[in-house]
């Protein structure tokens, strides 16, 4: 048989050549992106997604990347459309300011899963990943009608994850005691300390004694409001543990290991199960979502009181218990 040598070899090197292509195709690293509204520097909502970031790195063997942007759209789409467009393979959006912006880019980039935290959204390949807040501030609230006599929640901007956050405790607060006095302000903004600490002066100077914060970095202006005011006014951390700001104010501290939930879906997502709905983390979630107690406040939570909050605990996880309206 005549082998034409030249031919053959010109095709056995077209063959190496496409198996070198796949081979590096093949080696070709999981990326996944992060879009943060702020600095991952701040303690709270920022550093959750980073801390999330990181431990996809460490346990999927994932190359990172992340970019800090202020609350602008368009830097938003132009962000998402950089990932897309380097091949990462997961971006995630820190906030439901992102959706609107991922569902624009998304349809460009079909190949690509975009997930959006605090988002109900479930379109094509635009996933929404929720931290039920509404749960622990449920508990929060039950918590300041049993030992409270007023209570006052500062929140940052009136989207929905913070209003569905500060109706789960105006629920607790009413399912235990209809007459609690309790007020609600928006600074408007999530940077603002000094805007959070004047809202939750003047609630307790009009007579409350628990006062909550759910705006990200500014909450610190509502834990240092609740320290200035004295040992008699309660507060709870929210995100971060504040324990050592305000040692004898906070009562319990609410912490989304937001980094466990966002591996288990990424994980799956690298193995080609992408998911079919939203994704809703809750207490049912205890690697992600855990609620505890200071033991060493001015006046801490009576033992009653924290046996009373398990049995209603019990009662969310079982759905006997709805602590907003979806």
């Amino acid at each position: 048989m005549n082998i034409d040598r030249r031919a053959y070899l010109t095709g056995m090197g077209a063959a190496l050549a496409t198996t070198a292509l796949s081979r590096a195709e093949a080696a070709e690293p999981f990326k996944m992106g992060l879009l943060v509204p702020g600095s991952v520097a701040e303690e709270g909502w920022n550093r959750i997604a980073y801390n999330a970031l990181m431990d996809v790195k460490k346990k999927l063997d994932a190359k990172v990347s992340y970019v800090e942007l202020q609350q602008n759209p368009a830097s938003f789409e132009k962000a998402f459309r950089d990932y897309a467009s380097q091949g990462y393979n997961v971006i995630l959006g820190h906030g439901f300011e992102f959706q609107d912006a991922a569902l624009t880019v998304a349809e460009e980039y079909p190949n690509v899963v975009f997930l959006i935290s605090s988002s109900y959204i479930h379109k094509g390949n635009v996933i929404g990943l929720n931290t039920d807040s509404s749960q622990p501030f449920y508990l929060m609230g039950v918590i300041a009608a049993k030992v409270g006599k007023g209570a006052g929640v500062v929140g940052g901007m009136e989207i929905p994850p913070i209003k569905e956050a500060l109706e789960g405790f105006s629920n607790g607060v009413k399912a235990t005691n209809a007459a609690f006095p309790l007020s609600e302000v928006y600074i408007g903004n999530f940077q603002d300390v000094g805007a959070a600490k004047e809202a939750a002066v003047n609630m307790i100077s009009h007579g409350a004694d628990i006062v909550v914060p759910d705006a990200d970095a500014a909450g610190l202006g509502v834990i240092q409001a609740a320290r200035e005011a004295g040992s008699n006014v309660g507060t709870f951390g929210v995100f971060t543990d504040y324990t050592s700001v305000a040692p004898a104010n906070i009562l319990g501290t609410y912490l989304a290991f937001y980094g466990a939930g966002v591996v288990r879906i990424v994980t799956g997502i690298k193995n080609g199960d992408i998911p079919k709905s939203n994704v809703d983390f809750g207490l049912k979630d205890d690697d992600v979502m855990k609620f505890t107690y200071n033991d060493k406040a001015a006046k801490p939570v009576p033992e009653d009181v924290r046996k009373y909050v398990e049995t209603v605990k019990a009662k969310i996880i079982a759905g006997e218990i709805q602590t907003r309206k979806k």
